[in-house]
């Protein structure tokens, strides 16, 4: 018996080993329409008021509607109707008040959920204005803490709706135990929120702002149902809310495992499955875009106009390590990666895919962000500030000719950036990608002749008959982070100056900031949103740090400069516009409150089997708008992945030479 035991265990073995595969999806249907992600760590929060993060907006987005949408191919980036039937026009009210008025799609229904039983429904029901005000509602709730609250306190009464309910919560400690949509009730309306019809929901700001547009683009602003917050309180065995989101957008959180493993399914109920007839804009394939679109086949005839979403359902792993991630990738299992930066000198030569990586098909798309990376000048500073005149401002500028940009992207950032000549990036109203900044591009005879002008030849300060001593403070203390730092001083070295590093952390840089104690810093700032308002508010003097802890950390505080920030910011996308951030971009290029250094890009890899890719460097949901040929990504994976059989071929013939004697001496035994 044990001889027999041990020759089925051998055969099991080897039978096992010939079917294993290394397929990270077991039992996987290789025709279906399904895409694989990695994420590279799990998601913090899936609640849409809380979460600042695109990793988590990667995985929840898809799963809600917002009333406004940018649209998918064009760029500058262009708002279009979302579940709102158009983007609204602002309204002027008495008092320097301005209205705007939405009026949602009909028969828009959140997607299937057991909590739509505390409202006597079974399954989903209607999605209605009162459904984005109560989301606002969240927003302003002090319990919820949204990191947004004071951007929307431009609504009419949000600030005054957060006191009185913290006001009825502190008074009453049973008012908490109240059904969510009971205490807002009780402490509501807010007055700049109007749901005058069950389709229609007007907002009033106390000022112009219309930028607000933007956040109705951005899933903070989605429709919530009061049901799914009341239902998923961690109670009785239930998921919290911050784990089940509730939406009524193009796909459902069908799996949620978020150590390990998140999927999302179509949406049969979202209104472009229902209604492809509508023709709706964030329901339906676009049929134009920027230049190129149609080279790079993103226009393709098959898909213009046809309804969204094409893919049946996302799958993402969680995948902290790189490399494995990566090399999952190259075997086929994941449809998308970015480059690890180990491999990018292998990877990507000259801007452009390596032969081999072409070879395979691979498609190598770059999107410049909506950031800046930038040195800055504390305009406080008597010495390299406002206060020393002229003298610091031929100081800034030397100091602004003396940083290669270039040069700094390619040592620290792999070549993946744009050299930067104003705050604003491409894809921006008022980016203009003919300008060229004359003090961004290095020059050291320049920068030594203005020092020279400045009062500090070859960099000696007069007073002292020393190298003129400054400070430049590094928040990131990392090995990488103080090579970068070093980049820098030895670069203003070559003029004589000696600028010693302060090395601190974030914390501590934050309270230096507060007090003032600073003379250059680095820092970075990705936008909200693609205005130009967005970025160039950074240097607006009621925004200086200084001031009231504002992100104008360079504490730039110019009278002309503040005096067309206001003329621009609340101005459509004009010819007047455009001027007025020309006079604004040539009063920085002369005043050097920052160094330029890079916009950003992302490089990402994208398989052959993926259909109307397109990156969006905004955080926003794009998963409808791709598709993928099922067939051709399994025919590649079996061509990357094929076995190697010698191993087996060498346990079988071991197994065999096991099995034969113990068959004869079990035969034996019988006979």
């Amino acid at each position: 018996m044990r001889r027999r035991s041990r020759a089925t265990a051998l055969a099991s073995a080897l039978l096992c080993a010939a079917a294993c595969g290394n397929s990270p999806y077991p039992g996987a249907d290789d025709a279906a329409k399904v895409r694989y992600g990695a994420l590279p760590e799990p998601p913090k929060t899936l609640d849409p008021a809380v979460s600042y993060s695109t990793l988590d907006h990667a995985v929840f987005s898809n799963a809600y509607d917002t009333l406004l949408e940018y649209h998918y191919l064009k760029r500058p980036y262009e708002l279009i109707p979302g579940i709102a039937e158009a983007v609204p026009e602002p309204r002027e009210l008495p008092g320097g008040r301005v209205a705007y008025r939405f009026r949602l799609r009909p028969d828009l229904l959140f997607a299937d959920d057991p909590a739509f039983a505390l409202s006597g429904r079974d399954g989903g029901r209607r999605v209605e204005a009162s459904d984005v005000a109560f989301e606002l509602m969240r927003i302003a709730d002090p319990a919820v803490a949204s990191p947004v609250f004071e951007t929307l306190a431009k609504i009419e009464g949000l600030r005054e709706f957060s006191d009185r309910l913290a006001a009825l919560r502190d008074a009453d400690p049973d008012f908490r135990a109240r059904r969510i949509d009971e205490q807002y009730a009780a402490a509501g309306p807010i007055s700049g929120v109007r749901v005058p019809e069950p389709l229609e929901l007007e907002i009033v700001l106390s000022e112009p702002y219309p930028q607000i547009l933007y956040w109705f683009a951005m899933v903070f602003t989605a429709p919530v149902p009061w049901e799914a917050v009341a239902y998923y309180d961690g109670q009785e065995g239930r998921d919290l809310f911050k784990d089940h989101p509730v939406g009524s957008g193009p796909f459902r959180i069908a799996r949620y495992e978020p150590e390990s493993r998140i999927a999302l399914e179509r949406n049969p109920t979202w209104y472009g499955v229902r209604h492809p007839e509508w023709k709706a804009p964030g329901a339906t394939y676009p049929s134009e875009g920027e230049p190129g679109d149609a080279a790079m086949g993103r226009l393709d005839p098959a898909y213009v106009g046809r309804p969204l979403p094409f893919v049946e359902r996302i799958e993402l792993l969680v995948e902290k390590e790189d490399i494995a991630t990566f090399n999952k990738f190259l075997q086929g299992y994941y449809d998308a990666s970015g480059i690890p930066r180990e491999s990018f000198d292998t990877l990507v030569h000259e801007g452009a895919l390596s032969p081999e990586m072409a070879a395979q098909g691979m498609r190598l798309e770059k999107g410049v962000q909506p950031s800046i990376d930038y040195l800055g000048f504390n305009m406080n500073d008597p010495v390299v500030g406002a206060p020393a005149g002229e003298r610091g401002r031929m100081l800034r500028q030397a100091m602004s000719l003396a940083i290669d940009s270039r040069e700094f992207t390619r040592v620290f950032a792999n070549g993946r950036g744009v050299p930067a000549q104003s705050p604003l990036p491409p894809g921006i109203f008022g980016y203009d990608e003919t300008y060229r900044n004359p003090f961004r591009e290095p020059d050291l005879e320049r920068a030594r002749a203005l020092l020279r002008e400045a009062g500090y030849p070859d960099g000696i300060d007069p007073a002292t008959g020393r190298p003129l001593r400054l400070s430049f403070d590094a928040q990131d203390t990392s090995s990488r982070g103080m090579l970068s730092a070093l980049f820098f001083t030895n670069a203003w070295k070559r003029l004589g100056l000696d600028v010693e590093i302060a090395a601190t952390d974030y914390n501590q840089f934050q309270a230096k900031v507060r007090r003032g104690a600073y003379q250059i810093f680095q820092w970075a700032w990705i936008a909200d949103y693609p205005d130009p308002e967005n970025l160039l508010f950074l240097l607006w003097g009621p925004m200086s740090a200084s001031n009231g802890g504002g992100p104008n950390s360079a504490n730039f505080a110019n009278a002309r400069y503040d005096e067309l920030f206001l003329e621009m910011k609340n101005r459509p996308n004009d010819a007047r516009r455009k001027e007025l951030i020309r006079e604004m971009r040539e009063l920085l290029e002369r005043e050097r409150p920052w160094i330029e250094l890079i916009h950003r890009e992302a490089y990402t890899l994208y398989q052959p089997w993926l259909r109307n890719v397109k990156p969006a460097e905004l955080s926003q949901p794009t998963a409808k708008y791709v598709d993928l040929d099922a067939e051709q990504r399994a025919r590649l994976r079996r061509e990357r992945n094929e076995p190697i059989l010698w191993p087996a071929w060498v346990l079988a013939v071991a197994a065999v030479g096991l099995l034969v004697p113990a068959v004869r001496t079990w035969l034996r035994e019988r006979q």
